[in-house]
């Protein structure tokens, strides 16, 4: 779109529209579209306030991005979470036990709100939650699956109680 003065009073815009002809000239069109200066100033008046909220809020000022590094556990974490966790604790919840789910109220009524406890109690498990980690005793207590090696279950409880506090907004590895 091209905006030029036709008059001291309006404006005109020029849209240019293609059409599938095959000769070039033909396919361009013009259409006359005229834009009072009040009309603009109406605009400006209404939108720059809002547009101008949503680019402060938006801006890496306010809203300064995590490190690389940060970013990287996240997704490592929710790719551990994605294949050993997710079958029992969708979305943070709990299919076998109801009460014992990943959100903060549970959390901290168990006595599992901090990434120290939430390592412990996936490295040897609790209740009917098998442990994981790859020196978990007993035998009985702890999965009949692969086991997790101790930086994947850092990560997992570092993830876990990101989510946690967030209240489980989305687990993507994407």
């Amino acid at each position: 779109m091209r905006l030029h003065s036709s008059s001291a009073s309006a404006r005109c815009c020029n849209l240019f529209c293609s059409s599938h002809k095959a000769n070039a000239r033909e396919s361009e069109w013009k259409f006359q579209v005229p834009v009072k200066h009040k009309d603009l100033e109406f605009l400006i008046k209404r939108f720059a306030p809002p547009l101008t909220a949503v680019l402060l809020a938006v801006s890496p000022i306010c809203n300064p991005p995590e490190s690389l590094g940060q970013t990287l556990d996240i997704q490592r974490g929710a790719t551990v979470f994605n294949r050993a966790c997710i079958g029992c604790h969708d979305t943070g919840g709990n299919i076998i036990q109801p009460g014992a789910t990943l959100f903060p109220s549970d959390l901290q009524r168990n006595g599992v709100d901090t990434e120290e406890e939430i390592y412990r109690v996936t490295y040897f498990g609790k209740g009917r939650m098998p442990g994981f980690g790859e020196k978990c005793t007993p035998r009985g207590q702890c999965t009949f699956g692969p086991r997790l090696q101790d930086e994947e279950i850092k990560l997992l409880s570092e993830f876990v109680k990101l989510q946690a506090d967030q209240g489980w907004p989305n687990v993507s590895t994407d």
